[in-house]
């Protein structure tokens, strides 16, 4: 009787602590917009407790001064100007104070630049920066797919950093805990922010965004045969699919319907819009990022020696469409008159 007593005084003090402390407690329900068919469960569910924070990262600096294009080239006024000489030089000086509040801010100039000779080579940010300001370019040039017209520019990325918060590095498999013998992950079973803290293989981007394997989970043959996806490749492809959902902050159901995650010809236009992204992130890695690799200094590489690469958070920062959709390529149209090649 004793030990039934002290059970239930114990149980029934536990509940009444639980009431007192969570009392005022209120969890704000999550909203939920529905984008298709009823009964296909295409909804978009959004959390409004962090609503607040994603807006006010994705907020763009205010608009200052508008160059005018007339007047002598850059290329006249200075010396060794080789991707932006044909702007004006009033041109030329607003976008280098614009690149400096946007990349480098506290730094100012000399995080590029020998402030004694400004023409001087030799910094290796003066060789990168060059060549992200091609990179620019041409996303909005040959990109337009995927960036439409709202395009991007270096605040889209860096946000007042010289490194933007999202980028990734080719990671190691890590050797899972426990028993007297480590045994070795092969990427899996390893709960990761990449992949939404899910167990999913947690390196997708080796292979799908700087590499060019296949994405796949749903085979094109009812039985299977060679070329089929496997497991692994299955469960990286979801893994991928995690950073996708958390990077833009939307469900699967943005790109795919529901009742036919396979089907392109049911599938929302954002399905379109996200193939042309990967794809425009492979070409960003492999043409102008990975390239640069020898012209960084051992402390700014990763674990592997590999360069700082990109994925989607690095433009979307939790949001469908980075800085909220803001068009802010159209108030600094020099960044389209960059020499896109050498």
């Amino acid at each position: 009787m004793n030990i039934v007593y002290w059970a239930a005084a114990a149980l029934f003090g536990g509940l009444g602590a639980f009431m007192v402390f969570t009392a005022g407690w209120e969890f704000p329900p999550m909203e939920a917009e529905q984008i298709g068919y009823r009964g296909v469960a295409m909804e978009q569910v959004t959390n409004p407790r962090i609503l607040e924070k994603i807006e006010a990262r994705n907020q763009v600096p205010e608009v200052g001064y508008q160059p005018e294009p007339g007047g002598p080239r850059a290329s006249e006024v200075y010396e060794n100007v080789q991707v932006l000489g044909d702007l004006s030089e009033d041109q030329f000086n607003t976008l280098m104070v614009n690149i400096t509040q946007w990349v480098s801010p506290d730094e100012g100039c000399a995080y590029c630049h020998n402030e004694e000779n400004m023409a001087e080579e030799g910094m290796y940010t003066k060789t990168v920066a060059r060549r992200m300001l091609q990179m620019n370019a041409a996303i909005n040039k040959e990109w337009q797919d995927h960036v439409k017209d709202t395009g991007v520019t270096c605040y889209t990325c860096h946000r007042g950093q010289p490194v933007p918060s999202e980028v990734w590095f080719r990671n190691s498999s890590p050797v899972m805990a426990g028993g007297r013998l480590g045994v070795e992950t092969l990427g899996q079973n390893v709960a990761a922010t990449p992949v939404g803290y899910t167990s999913l293989p947690f390196d997708p981007f080796s292979d799908y965004l700087s590499g060019t394997d296949p994405i796949r989970v749903i085979p094109e043959h009812a039985l299977a045969r060679p070329g089929g996806a496997s497991i692994q490749q299955t469960e990286k492809t979801y893994g991928l699919m995690m950073h996708f959902s958390g990077s833009l902050g939307v469900n699967c159901t943005y790109c795919h319907n529901s009742r036919a995650f396979v089907g392109w010809s049911q599938s929302p236009p954002a399905r379109a819009t996200a193939w042309y992204g990967i794809q425009m992130v492979r070409d960003v890695n492999g043409k102008y990022i990975v390239p640069l690799t020898p012209v960084f200094p051992a402390n700014r590489l990763g674990p592997h020696g590999d360069v700082a690469k990109v994925n989607c958070a690095t433009c979307h920062q939790g949001v469908n469409k980075p800085l909220l959709g803001a068009q802010m390529l159209k108030d600094y149209p020099e960044l389209n008159a960059v020499k896109v090649s050498d």
